[in-house]
């Protein structure tokens, strides 16, 4: 073994970057066996100095993190601080010092991964970032590696912990949206400021990260359709009970039917009590990859957290410090494919749609009409009286297959009939 340790410095020490600096003490050994070379933290970048951080020497702690990513005998940089700036100036700082880097900056690596990809290679360094998906779950190095001889065609997953928990609360005990968010917060599960969750944009990051990857094709923030759970319902989960289904905040990757494009997405979705995915509880997380050889394949457990968190990046600095002793690199930014992304319009898929309709004679074949029209097919109907309405009735229908386009422009019609008073609720349906 190397007696010359390698030396890591750690950009942020909050809930992630505690836990990896303790793992890198506590574990210490068992990281230089398995490396073949002791690693030394060697500087610890933050924002308030005088936070006591227990576990870590005082002399290692500094607020000039640029001075840290320059020194040049870094082998290692661990980002964890998320953000846009200054975490890309950073990396990029230290790609051209001479350090690799491991970071868990979803939001980073969705908005400019491409960048960050062509800067490490332009400097025969490694950027390794497992813990910006899924927490704890091996996801991206499958992907990048254990995959990469296969046509990976579908990848559909749970990857916000926060609304899976939420989501979770309202279909076990009936309660309403808000009741379940303040259960999350209360439990520590949901931020003071749960925009980021709730309304998608984690895990729409994390598509883009995990699109660009399966299908080797560049796919940025933007190019991922985007809807929150904010108006998902009780009796958004009753319907979908009586269909024999629950309702999740998916992420979902896919090919389109002829293979020439892919499409990323997040939003509500019933899927079937029968899908695996259907079983996830609580703050876990679960993704579902399907592909030509090795089929499906579902990757399972606790999408956040500090210790899971650092898990996963421990996981990688480990491969990085591999790396480094043997003067190789690992994968780097795989885009060769070079799909176009398709709009949300040309994405297939069934749908669920809740009318509040005048409870009257003719008004089925008014609101069939209009679905007929616009080619979509329907599966079922279900209507009954409102009680709290006179004159009321709440119309359900379910669609066989249709693109989004269609839906859309469906949807539009049937707000211009007299005879509908609202549309309660549209939601895709999944997994089926």
């Amino acid at each position: 073994m190397r007696t010359r340790p390698l030396k890591v410095a750690l950009l942020g020490c909050g809930v992630v970057g505690s836990e990896v600096a303790r793992i890198m003490t506590t574990h210490a050994d068992d990281l230089a066996a398995r490396i073949g070379a002791p690693v030394e933290l060697a500087g610890v970048a933050v924002r308030r100095p005088s936070k006591v951080r227990e576990g870590i020497d005082p002399a290692l702690i500094t607020t000039d993190a640029t001075a840290l990513v320059k020194r040049g005998d870094i082998d290692v940089v661990v980002e964890v601080i998320g953000g846009i700036e200054p975490a890309r100036t950073l990396i990029t700082t230290a790609f051209e010092h001479g350090a690799s880097v491991v970071s868990a900056n979803k939001a980073l690596l969705a908005q400019d991964g491409a960048a960050l990809h062509a800067v490490a290679e332009a400097n025969s360094k490694d950027l390794y970032y497992e813990a910006a998906v899924a927490g704890a779950i091996p996801l991206i190095r499958p992907l990048r590696e254990s995959l990469a001889g296969d046509k990976v065609n579908r990848v559909l997953g749970i990857v916000n912990g926060t609304t899976n928990f939420i989501l979770d609360k309202m279909d076990s005990t009936g309660a309403g949206y808000q009741e379940a968010l303040d259960e999350a917060t209360a439990l520590g599960y949901a931020e003071a400021d749960p925009t980021a969750d709730v309304e998608g944009f984690d895990a729409a990051a994390k598509a883009a990260i995990l699109a660009g990857i399966a299908f080797h094709t560049r796919v940025r923030l933007d190019d991922v359709y985007r809807e929150g759970m904010t108006e998902v319902t009780a009796a958004d989960f009753a319907s979908a009970k009586e269909m024999g289904c629950t309702i999740k905040l998916l992420a979902i990757c896919e090919r389109a039917g002829d293979g020439a494009s892919v499409t990323a997405r997040v939003h509500p979705a019933m899927i079937p009590l029968t899908h695996p995915l259907a079983s996830v509880r609580g703050a876990y997380n679960a993704v579902f990859v399907e592909s030509d050889a090795s089929g499906q394949l579902m990757f399972y457990g606790p999408g956040a957290g500090g210790s899971p968190t650092a898990s996963a990046v421990l996981g990688d600095l480990v491969a990085v410090c591999r790396n480094r002793l043997s003067g190789a690199t690992g994968p780097g930014e795989s885009a060769y494919a070079a799909l176009p992304v398709s709009p949300m319009g040309d994405v297939v898929t069934r749908y669920h749609i809740s009318l509040d309709v005048a409870d009257k004679p003719g008004v089925l074949a008014q609101v069939a009409t209009v679905f007929a029209e616009h080619g979509v097919s329907i599966d079922t109907v279900r209507q009954q009286g409102r009680q709290d309405g006179v004159g009321e009735a709440s119309l359900v229908v379910v669609t066989h297959r249709a693109s989004d386009a269609a839906l859309v422009g469906t949807v539009e019609a049937l707000r211009k009939l007299d005879t509908v008073r609202g549309v309660a609720s549209i939601m895709r349906v999944e997994g089926e």
